[in-house]
């Protein structure tokens, strides 16, 4: 893969070594995100960051978390470059932004649905001990469909012990911990979400002053200004609850979503998702070995296909045996041809038109040969070894050739 298969549209950001593009993949003609990070650039810290951030969106697929689709090198740019899902409203700074100028708040109901989906994705993070720590109004990101989902990873961090001792992450929204340079855990994040929140609802960032001391003093302190009246007091004791300075008082992502006042805004429809972290993406200073460490490309396309009538991966007609019905849920094909198999089985399983049927007994099946020689038991000496009648009286036969 190569930067020859996108179109680039236009430029969405640029940081200090990478820019984001909006660009069209040419064989779907689907809109992604570009990141172009210049590897070559960064010091080895930040290439470990760098690696890190695509390590941790391909071990997640979660609707209110930017979905992977793909990493690569660049060889032509020298370039590390990531794709990832394309979020078509834009960033919720951008969406501040825009109210400032029209002077209008945004209406409860969103700031609610805003709360709901961005503490459902860093739920999802914490599980996995991820720590995001950079969670700001520009990294959260909006779609027309009103989807909020996460995204830029770039400095987010795995604990083992879930506690965390580097300072990092915008100023604005980083917790008193880290203002101190104490060790610091998972709530960190949620002191960032409730500082979302108050910009969403008062259109300006909860601690400001003139200076890092002023900020300083005022974040340890937390002092803010009161939330509009405007909003009910549900939603102030809300971000309240977020903003303790104390973190032994401050929620918790999962006390957040069993808040019995947020149950009348959550979606029933919110599925949770099974996501296993994957192993580290090892740092080479070759290229070529780092490339062969990048995860899989995550399109669509390249999802197995599903079987809608039973969810199983598609068959061909022909029948197969399998040594148990457990075994069958657990492979990921069940079309292999040729099977081994031990001296004595007890029961064999034939799949037919995603039927299983259980066959009596047979001595043994013969290593690595086509499941339809079998030894038959003395008893059995004709041609014909097993018949089995199916529901819709089709017969399964299994013969000695």
């Amino acid at each position: 893969m190569s930067l020859k298969n996108f179109e680039i549209l236009c430029e969405l950001g640029k940081g200090t070594y990478s820019t984001v593009y909006k660009v069209k993949r040419l064989t779907d003609n689907i809109i992604y995100a570009l990141k172009i990070v210049r590897f070559l650039s960064l010091k080895d810290k930040e290439k470990r960051n760098a690696l890190n951030e695509i390590r941790i969106l391909a071990s997640i697929n979660h609707p209110n978390i930017i979905s992977y689709k793909e990493a690569f090198f660049d060889e032509k740019s020298r370039s590390l470059c990531l794709i990832i899902e394309y979020a078509d409203n834009g960033d919720l700074y951008q969406k501040i932004l825009h109210h400032q100028k029209k002077g209008l708040y945004i209406s409860e109901d969103y700031i609610w649905n805003l709360a709901i989906q961005i503490t459902h994705g860093l739920k999802t993070l914490h599980d996995l001990n991820i720590l995001h720590r950079d969670l700001k109004s520009a990294n959260v990101f909006l779609t027309k469909d009103g989807n909020v989902k996460i995204g830029d990873m770039n400095v987010s961090k795995i604990s083992k012990d879930c506690i965390m001792h580097t300072q990092t992450g915008t100023p604005y929204y980083a917790s008193p911990e880290v203002w101190k340079d104490i060790p610091y855990d998972f709530k960190s994040d949620v002191w960032s979400l409730g500082c979302v929140l108050y910009e969403a609802v008062t259109l300006k960032p909860p601690f400001r002053a003139d200076d890092m001391k002023g900020l300083y003093r005022k974040i340890i302190k937390g002092e803010y200004c009161p939330i509009p009246k405007v909003y009910s007091n549900d939603l102030s004791n809300l971000i309240e609850g977020m903003l303790q300075v104390d973190p032994s008082y401050r929620f918790t992502c999962d006390q957040i979503l069993s808040l019995p006042l947020i149950g009348k805004y959550i979606d029933n429809k919110t599925e949770g998702s099974e996501n296993v972290l994957m192993q580290t993406i090892k740092f080479h200073k070759k290229f070529s070995l780092i490339s062969r460490n990048l995860p899989e490309a995550n399109y669509a396309e390249s999802r197995p296909k599903r079987n809608k009538s039973t969810n199983m991966p598609n068959l061909r007609k022909d029948s197969y045996l399998i040594r148990n019905a457990s075994e069958m849920k657990n492979r990921k094909s069940l079309g292999k041809e040729k099977i081994e198999a031990g001296k004595f089985i007890d029961k064999y399983y034939v799949q037919d038109d995603n039927k299983i049927i259980l066959l009596p007994k047979v001595r043994r099946i013969e290593s690595k040969k086509s499941a339809k020689i079998l030894l038959p038991r003395k008893d059995m000496q004709k041609k014909e070894i097993l018949t089995r009648k199916t529901s819709n009286n089709s017969s399964i036969t299994l013969c000695v050739d």
